[in-house]
């Protein structure tokens, strides 16, 4: 499931308005399906496989990003192979402070799960983001003024017929 929080907050002083915006994504990856394991049929086999293709899909935006990180240069982002990955973009390779929860098992019995979750975290760790904060100022008054004046000037032109136009010749 994705849960996504846009905020944005505007600050009108001395007539510039200043915008600050930010965007909270939280997601719960599940875990790995295993057919095996959890004895699923019908419907929830199905689910099981698209969760698998999607965390796949991720595992494969994770290991370029960490390649393109270790390399320093730029390696293609498949981004558009799933949805997930789609509506994580900015959060993985974009302009954001990303955190990953990694929930593993203590259980011998979740031994293997427990490892890939590790690995794949340790991978989502070598990506490195630079943010920077998402603020725009528009100075209002300014541009208020501005468009006066410009409309005086207009009005000016077309009263005084503005052109020298006919004479000479």
């Amino acid at each position: 499931s994705i849960f996504i929080i846009k905020m944005a907050q505007k600050t009108l002083m001395g007539g510039q308005q200043k915008e600050v915006r930010a965007t909270i994504n939280l997601v719960d990856l599940a875990g790995s399906e295993r057919a095996a394991k959890t004895g699923a049929t019908g419907d929830k086999l199905k689910e099981g496989a698209n969760i698998n293709k999607s965390l796949s899909a991720l595992g494969n935006v994770i290991n370029a990003l960490a390649e393109q990180a270790k390399k320093g240069k730029k390696v293609f982002i498949p981004y558009r192979n799933s949805k997930l990955t789609r509506v994580l973009q900015e959060s993985l390779g974009g302009n954001s402070v990303t955190v990953m929860l990694a929930a593993i098992s203590p259980a011998t019995y979740n031994f293997e799960e427990t490892l890939n979750t590790l690995q794949y975290a340790d991978r989502a760790k070598a990506i490195q983001l630079k943010a920077k904060k998402n603020e725009s100022m528009t100075e209002v008054g300014k541009l208020k003024a501005e468009i006066e004046a410009l409309k005086k000037q207009l009005a000016a032109a077309a009263d005084g017929g503005g052109g020298g136009g006919g004479e000479g010749g």
